[in-house]
């Protein structure tokens, strides 16, 4: 089989974590007025995504709001960015007149130009992230405070969205606002007696004892990490992150371009991805200009082609649900019970259970130099899994860009990975058959003087 004539990876697109509480959504076009912008440094510095063909004035307040901003701009006619400062510099009307990709008759911005709405109501999604013990100098380490009587956490939250952090901090009637740091790094909770009742979007609750405080994530993106580029020079190492279909290769992508600040490229071309800011996916896959290259190829000639890789291995039974439900379901559904039930599912597990295996074994046996990550790693323990990915790619990066990195982690995709939870859909025939190539693999694995496959894998 060859993944470049199948249809690959194509991403899902996340709503957001479920809230702790929802306010209504309501967007009324209130133009601000056509602004300056610089693209070394955006006026509107908060998140950014792209739509070549369909993008609109609502759909750019829509996803400014999701994201408590209260302001969207658009420029190019393509490209949406949303910030709470209105920009400082204004130009004449007629500066912003590039037409919407989507909407014919309304200006998205120009050449360097910003169309400004505002965004009246925000959809406000906070979520709990515990309670920890609160550093020695919470203004020292927060940029912003407030100090409320009767403080709730949607005024404190409120309070930080328009500061744009994306950490909300309660300590009885105090507020702070920032990010996780190196001195606050929210990977060691507290709860019990010194973290009394937590705050509920109503006002009601107690707030923490003095030596802790309450933390909660707005709906603003930590954008410490967000800034990408393409390498100023050609790279002289020709790097593949390489993986089975399914086996969360956009994650790793998401991950290592936030982590290094630098573009990852692609063997495929997948315009949703542009779309949602992976430009590399433009790029041609030999340029060098990328950090590494995403493919789900294998085969002595695809795999001699490049002098190194990250050879990211998945869980199967976990890999083939993902690409089954992708390839008839699209990226953001599910295979229908009739596809499961069909003779489409077990022909699928016969031929792609073997890729699976082979793929990992063909990177293995013609792979110049090695870095195996397993997905389930990256997953429990994300911070030292990247660090090593990162420092295999020969780069450095900070403490807190790795945290801004954590407090993004999934990003705006995420693969289906099961129909419900509890389903199962394989036959005891089927898991011989993949329990033969999970031994298979990891003894492969072993001979190499890798770390063998996860513990979870077998028995299923």
């Amino acid at each position: 089989l060859s993944a470049k004539s199948l249809d690959c990876d194509w991403p899902r697109l996340l709503r957001g974590l479920a809230p702790s509480w929802v306010a209504p959504l309501a967007i009324h076009r209130t133009y601000m007025g056509c602004f300056s912008d610089d693209s070394r440094e955006r006026t509107l510095k908060g998140a950014v995504f792209y739509d070549l063909r369909k993008m609109t004035v609502s759909h750019c307040q829509e996803a400014c709001a999701e994201r408590a901003y209260a302001y969207a701009g658009l420029e190019y006619g393509a490209e949406c960015y949303c910030g709470n400062r209105l920009p400082s510099t204004a130009c004449k009307p007629e500066e912003c007149n590039s037409e919407c990709r989507g909407e014919k008759g309304s200006m998205c911005g120009g050449v360097n130009r910003l169309s400004v709405y505002r965004v009246e109501e925000l959809r406000r999604n906070v979520i709990y992230r515990g309670c920890f013990r609160a550093p020695e100098n919470l203004t020292d380490t927060f940029p912003a405070s407030l100090i409320q009587p009767n403080l709730t956490v949607e005024m404190c939250s409120e309070f930080c969205s328009k500061k744009e952090f994306p950490l909300a901090v309660i300590r009885g009637v105090e507020c702070y606002c920032g990010y996780p740091t190196r001195h606050f790094t929210l990977h060691e909770g507290a709860e019990g007696p010194r973290c009394l009742q937590r705050h509920d979007g109503s006002g009601a609750g107690a707030a923490a004892a003095s030596t802790h405080c309450l933390v909660y994530q707005t709906p603003v993106q930590d954008t410490r990490c967000t800034d990408r580029k393409f390498l100023t020079t050609k790279s002289k190492v020709f790097v593949a992150l390489s993986s089975f279909p399914g086996a969360g290769n956009t994650w790793a992508r998401h991950l290592i371009e936030h982590a290094t600040g630098y573009y990852t490229g692609s063997y495929y071309f997948d315009g949703t991805l542009y779309n949602k800011g992976f430009k590399g996916e433009k790029d041609h896959w030999r340029s060098r200009r990328t950090i590494c290259v995403k493919t789900h190829e294998s085969g002595k000639t695809d795999i001699e082609m490049f002098d190194s890789a990250i050879l990211l291995i998945r869980n199967p039974y976990k890999s083939l649900m993902a690409e089954f439900n992708r390839k008839y379901a699209g990226h953001l559904g599910y295979a229908t019970d009739r596809n499961w039930k069909s003779k489409e599912w077990p022909d699928f597990v016969n031929s792609y259970a073997s890729w699976w295996a082979s793929h990992v074994l063909d990177w293995l046996k013609y792979g110049k130099r090695l870095l195996v990550i397993h997905y389930e790693d990256l997953k429990q323990s994300l911070i030292p899994t990247l660090k090593e990915m990162v420092a295999f790619l020969n780069m450095t990066v900070t403490e807190d860009r790795l945290l801004c990195v954590e407090n993004n982690r999934d990003g705006n995709f995420k693969r289906s990975g099961t129909k419900q939870k509890g389903f199962e859909p394989f036959t005891p025939e089927m898991k011989d058959l993949i329990n033969s190539y999970i031994l298979t693999v990891d003894e492969a694995l072993r001979k190499r003087n890798f770390t063998g496959l996860p513990r979870e894998y077998v028995p299923r």
